[in-house]
């Protein structure tokens, strides 16, 4: 009997993992029965990953139900549409890499828009300049085209020579009209500013005078006129060497040999009353009596002093001229015209 009870306990684990395959085997056909196995197969297949549950009830061996999608965040979206168009941007990037060169300024394109108007000559006179002002949008006595003068540093009214053309466009970065039309609003702002006022008050006096007498006649002298201007920046002897091929021209050179230069003292009473109008007809509001008073005096010029004078006395004297100061270092153009005034107030 003890040796039997030796030879059980000594078969103890073999009889204990056999009891434990019995216990499965009735478990896998009870799970036969119920049909679970193949759903837990096919979980097993699909999942992988996943651990089947030994619990009885159905509640772990029913099948997961399906996963919902996740509703896509803003970030998705602009994440899919950077991504969808990504191809497209590039190809957008590719082809505007190279826009900012053709807008750019050229001066090949700046010259052809010069010839627009001067044709074969190497000037633009008053002619051309018509067109050219109503190409622009403006009226050739607007403001603008003043203002525009002084940003090509031009010396005479009614002329851009070639060379003041190319230094003023690529200075203001136009080579063609919807560009400087588009500009035209920058240049009128610049006379709010009182520095670039004062700036461009002055030159209009230079740029407002006149010619000599035989340059109006050479300026009319269509066929020559590239060649005059030429003449204009160079020496006597270049002067010469270009006219050399008209005996009428070189006959004027040396007959006289300042034509080119202009009259360095005074403007013209008839086109200061104009310049000043276009200035400060707007903006000081003793200019209507201003005009008319020098519309009856014995003035028939303005010379530069008085002229930069008259821009002193319109901003800094008050409009009853309470604070002007008979004995301070006014021109005597401006006494008379304080002493006219105050006579008509009291009259």
């Amino acid at each position: 009997m003890q040796d039997m009870v030796i030879i059980l306990r000594s078969d103890f684990p073999l009889t204990s993992h056999l009891s434990t395959l019995a216990n499965i085997h009735k478990i896998y056909h009870t799970l036969n029965k119920l049909n679970l196995t193949e759903d837990v197969g096919q979980d097993d297949q699909q999942s992988g990953n996943r651990r089947s549950c030994s619990c009885p009830s159905d509640c772990c061996n029913k099948g997961m139900p399906p996963r919902k999608k996740r509703r896509p965040t803003v970030a998705d979206d602009l994440t899919a549409k950077k991504s969808r168009h990504d191809g497209t941007l590039y190809r957008k990037q590719d082809s505007t890499r190279m826009k900012p060169e053709e807008e750019g300024f050229s001066s090949k394109r700046c010259l052809e828009w010069f010839y627009e108007y001067a044709g074969s000559d190497d000037v633009i006179g008053p002619e051309d300049m018509e067109k050219f002002c109503e190409d622009i949008g403006v009226e050739p006595e607007n403001v603008v085209m003043l203002v525009l003068a002084w940003k090509l540093d031009a010396q005479s009214m009614g002329y851009f020579s070639l060379q003041e053309w190319l230094k003023g466009m690529t200075l203001l970065q136009c080579d063609t009209t919807e560009k400087l039309r588009n500009s035209l609003d920058y240049l009128r702002s610049l006379l709010n500013e009182p520095t670039n006022f004062k700036l461009v008050y002055r030159y209009a006096f230079d740029f407002a005078r006149p010619l000599s007498f035989p340059v109006i006649l050479m300026m009319n002298f269509r066929p020559h006129v590239s060649l005059i201007f030429k003449a204009m920046y160079l020496c006597d002897y270049a002067r010469l060497h270009f006219c050399s091929g008209s005996s009428m021209l070189k006959h004027l050179f040396l007959c006289y040999p300042c034509t080119l230069e202009k009259d360095q003292r005074s403007l013209e009473i008839s086109t200061a009353k104009c310049m000043l109008g276009l200035l400060l007809g707007k903006t000081w509001p003793l200019f209507p009596a201003f005009h008319q008073f020098l519309e009856q005096s014995k003035y028939k010029v303005i010379n530069k002093d008085q002229w930069c004078n008259v821009l002193e006395f319109s901003r800094t004297i008050n409009l009853d001229l309470s604070n002007y100061d008979e004995d301070g270092a006014w021109p005597v153009l401006l006494d008379e015209f304080v002493e006219w005034f105050k006579d008509r107030q009291m009259s």
